[in-house]
C-alpha cells in the first residue's frame, strides 16, 4: 500500500455541499458562498486548462475514466478547489497516482469477499428519499487487528466506488450509516477512521453528504470525542439519530434497510 501523499496538510477547504453538472458544453456558472470565484466562470475552458497542465507536468498519468482528461473529474476538482486551476492539478494528480498505486480500478467483489461476508459493511440496495446511494456500516463486526489492514482499506474503497457507481442522474453525493448497535470498545479503530477521512478528503471530495450515527451507546461517547477533532469540518456531517429517524426521515417502507426495520 502506498502511503498517503505528504501534501496532507496543504489544503483547507470546508466540507460543505454544492451543486455542479455532469455536462461540459460551453456555458457559464454563477458562483456564491463558498466558491469565491468571479460572478461568471467559462467552466469549459478552464477544464481545459487544468487537462492541459496534467499533461504538461503529470504525462506519466493514465488517462480514459478517472484519468487525467477524464472532464467530469477535472470539472468537479476544479470546483471543490473554488475553480483554481492550480490547486484543482495539484489535487487531481495526487488522486489520480492514488487510484492508480492502490488499485482501484482492480477491486472488485471478488477481491474483498472475505470481509464483505463478515457484513460487516455493505451497499443498500436502494437510495435515500434524497436519491443519495447508501452504505452501510455495522461497527460491532468490526475487529481491528483480525484481518490486515489493507483488507479493511480495499473494502472501504470499493464500498465508496460501488456506491458512487449508483449515482444516478442529478444527485451527486452518498449517504452513509454507522449503525452503533452492539458497539464496544473493541470495535474502535481510529487508525481506520483516519484513512476514512484522507480517502474523502484527498481522493472523492465532497461526495460524502452525510453520516448518521444510529443508536450510539454510552460507550461510544469518550471514542466521539477522540474522533470529533480529527473531523474537523467532517463533524458537521455527523448526525446522532435512532432507528426510528432512519426508518421515517430517509426511506420509505420499502427501501428502508433490512437491519433497520426491527
Amino acid at each position: 500500500m502506498t502511503a498517503l501523499h505528504p501534501f496532507r496538510c496543504t489544503f483547507r477547504l470546508p466540507f460543505s455541499s454544492y451543486s455542479s453538472s455532469s455536462s461540459l458544453g460551453s456555458r457559464r456558472l454563477r458562483c456564491s458562498g463558498d466558491n469565491q470565484a468571479p460572478a461568471a466562470l467559462d467552466t469549459n475552458k478552464l477544464v481545459l486548462e487544468v487537462k492541459e497542465k496534467l499533461q504538461r507536468e503529470h504525462a506519466n498519468l493514465p488517462i480514459g475514466k478517472n484519468g487525467r482528461d477524464d472532464e467530469e473529474m477535472l470539472l468537479w476538482f476544479l470546483k471543490d478547489r473554488r475553480f483554481s486551476v492550480e490547486e484543482a492539478a495539484m489535487k487531481l494528480s495526487m488522486a489520480i497516482k492514488w487510484r492508480e498505486d492502490f488499485g482501484v480500478s482492480n477491486l472488485c467483489q471478488e477481491s474483498v469477499q472475505e470481509l464483505y461476508a463478515t457484513g460487516k459493511a455493505y451497499v443498500h440496495d436502494f437510495p435515500d428519499n434524497k436519491g443519495r446511494p447508501v452504505f452501510v456500516v455495522v461497527a460491532r463486526k468490526h475487529f481491528p487487528g483480525k484481518q490486515e489492514f489493507i483488507e479493511d482499506e480495499r473494502l472501504c474503497v470499493h464500498m465508496i466506488e460501488n456506491a458512487l457507481s449508483k449515482l444516478p442522474p442529478g444527485v451527486e453525493q452518498i449517504l452513509g450509516i454507522i449503525d452503533l448497535r452492539g458497539f464496544r470498545i473493541e470495535n474502535t479503530d481510529i487508525k481506520f477512521l483516519k484513512f476514512l477521512i484522507d480517502v474523502f478528503y484527498y481522493y472523492y471530495p465532497k461526495r460524502l453528504g452525510q453520516v448518521l450515527f444510529v443508536n450510539a451507546p454510552l460507550v461510544f461517547r469518550p471514542v466521539w470525542q477522540l474522533m470529533k477533532p480529527l473531523l474537523k469540518s467532517y463533524a458537521s456531517l455527523a448526525r446522532f439519530c435512532d432507528m426510528e429517524t432512519v426508518r421515517k426521515e430517509y426511506f420509505t417502507e420499502s427501501t428502508v434497510p433490512p437491519d433497520f426495520l426491527d
